[in-house]
């Protein structure tokens, strides 16, 4: 019996164990709709615009490890897409995205929608193409899983044109073998690893930084071996790029994170005389500032890494360490093992003993700093968070867009227990906090799952909320309202911009009107309140996420420094 395109591309998939697909439909994708009908896998999830479908997508495929299977309709809707896929694309998330495509006896005449899409999508994505014949599309779902899953991760994008959907095929006729994945874990080359630990082992003061790709590769047990061998502290790539917890926020050598700008992170890192740099891209940097070069010249650099591009990038190294962090890892924490001469390992162990005091030291100091903001109204971004962190899940994920108030404050105190639950910006197209969150909640629909996200932020995507409430999908949502971009005044001050100075700014205050979040929660079909007291909120966010309800709950916050 002849089956037909769709039908051979969703039933692929399904086999794989893809269990959902996010959507928003049109004309072009209309064959593909029809072929959802009456089908349980997979489940077609609703998002009323592309910023919602494809953030919804990316959150759950960051927390699944399974490709984000998203629909968009042609040329506008992936354009509506295109700031979402901008932030797969930096955070390396497998997002499997398709758009349908005008009939190809149309494409000469230039229709009515129709564009060059390959062209728009490949600068984001691994891979982009069309599928011209109903024939290709199993070689094209088994590339496409492959391409996205297989390290370094990413996105990638179909054309669906409408007859190649609509076309039929005899599946006797084609190999319709599921994707299969080769094993991940490439070990690096021996002679690569023990370089690396001969230099980390004779470093006299040895630092470790490090990126979400350690979380990623569930490596985070193997660098804390390494890092408990060198009594190195571990710093995590600054906030601005900083998107999964990487190591554990209250182990005595978590060492926070690296400052923003060039001479303070100079400052910072002067001391190292070795920096081991894993699953990291070095550096990312946000507003130029001289010195351009962030790395204190006389730092030895040791970078492990599964994307060989990353290795010599941008700085010079003294070992490069192509392979799985995972594995890599281990080795060199077992080669360390064998190459630390006595005198060597109990200088590691004093070095560890300083570092966990002096990071005990600042962590105690920052919870005196935002318990001493308790009682400031509107609240501080201090104290909301310093509430919020007493009443977190061991098993909590935690979403944050919400920079100017979160400020990475749960990780800085040791208040986040688990590192697998920690998800944060990586890309900067706004809309993605709130949305992410419900896709991570579809991934894992038995933890908690709390989402921070400005004002300015949620603007971006508040149309997803729809989307929660249709699907009952139970996540607590607080959005932190400054009623102002924030972080743009923060940058132009940065920048030393002459009005900014003098504190005269342009279009960023979101007021007369200002926004009702209560209302728009409520019209949208999601329950809604709005707190003010740091207490009050933490036990409403702790009820929510106990009860696993969905809330959304606006606290007004004053902004830092005023």
């Amino acid at each position: 019996m002849p089956a037909r395109g769709v039908d051979i591309l969703l039933d692929m998939f399904a086999e794989f164990g893809v269990p959902y697909l996010f959507g928003n439909p049109g004309s072009t994708e209309l064959p593909l709709m029809d072929a959802l009908v009456g089908r349980d896998k997979p489940q077609y999830i609703l998002g009323l615009q592309e910023i919602p479908v494809m953030a919804i997508a990316e959150g759950y495929a960051q927390a699944a490890g399974m490709p984000g299977l998203v629909n968009l309709h042609i040329c506008c809707g992936l354009g509506n897409a295109m700031g979402m896929l901008f932030n797969a694309f930096r955070a390396r998330s497998p997002l499997i995205v398709t758009a349908g495509q005008q009939h190809r006896r149309l494409m000469f005449e230039e229709p009515i929608l129709w564009g060059d899409m390959v062209s728009v999508a490949r600068p984001w994505t691994k891979w982009a193409a069309e599928i011209q014949r109903v024939e290709d599309i199993p070689s094209a779902v088994r590339r496409a899983v492959q391409t996205a899953l297989m390290p370094p991760t990413g996105p990638v994008f179909l054309s669906l044109p409408v007859d190649v959907q609509a076309g039929e095929v005899d599946p006797a006729t084609l190999d319709l073998t599921p994707p299969l994945l080769p094993d991940r874990h490439v070990r690096p080359p021996l002679a690569a690893v023990h370089r690396a630990a001969s230099v980390l082992a004779a470093a006299a003061n040895p630092g470790i930084l490090v990126g979400s790709r350690i979380c990623e590769a569930e490596a985070v047990d193997e660098l804390a071996a390494v890092a408990e061998r060198l009594g190195a502290p571990v710093i995590h790539e600054a906030s601005t790029s900083h998107g999964r917890s990487s190591f554990p926020s209250s182990h005595p050598l978590a060492g926070g994170f690296l400052a923003y700008w060039s001479p303070d992170v100079r400052d910072q890192l002067a001391e190292f005389d070795v920096l081991l740099v894993a699953g990291m891209q070095l550096m990312q940097q946000y507003i130029y500032h001289e010195p351009s070069r962030p790395i204190p010249e006389h730092i030895r650099l040791v970078q492990v890494d599964d994307d060989p591009w990353e290795l010599n990038k941008n700085y010079p190294l003294e070992v490069g360490v192509a392979g799985h962090p995972k594995p890599a890892l281990a080795e060199l924490a077992a080669e360390l093992d064998r190459r630390m001469t006595p005198a060597q390992v109990e200088a590691a162990r004093a070095r560890g003993a300083a570092r966990s005091e002096a990071h005990r030291a600042g962590r105690e100091a920052l919870r005196r700093q935002a318990q001493g903001e308790q009682d400031l109204r509107p609240m501080t971004p201090l104290a909301l968070m310093e509430q919020l962190s007493r009443v977190l899940p061991a098993d909590v994920a935690v979403i944050e867009e919400s920079p100017t108030t979160t400020a990475c404050y749960f990780e800085r105190v040791g208040a986040l227990r688990n590192t697998s639950g920690y998800f944060a910006h990586r890309g900067w197209a706004l809309g993605w906090g709130l949305n992410f969150a419900i896709g991570v909640k579809l991934a894992w629909p038995n933890r908690p799952v709390l989402a921070l996200v400005g004002d300015g932020s949620a603007m971006y995507g508040i149309q997803g909320l729809w989307t929660a409430a249709r699907y009952r999908i139970p996540v607590t949502l607080v959005i932190t309202n400054n009623q102002q971009y924030r972080i743009l005044k923060d940058c132009a001050r940065v920048m030393q911009l002459p009005h900014a100075c003098a504190g005269d700014f342009l279009a960023m205050d979101t007021v007369e009107p200002a926004v009702d979040f209560v209302g728009l929660a409520k019209a949208l079909g999601v329950p809604a309140r709005r707190i003010g007291e740091p207490e009050e909120l933490a036990q409403a966010v702790s009820e929510s996420l106990s009860g696993g309800q969905l809330q959304l709950i606006e606290a007004p916050v004053r902004p830092p420094n005023g």
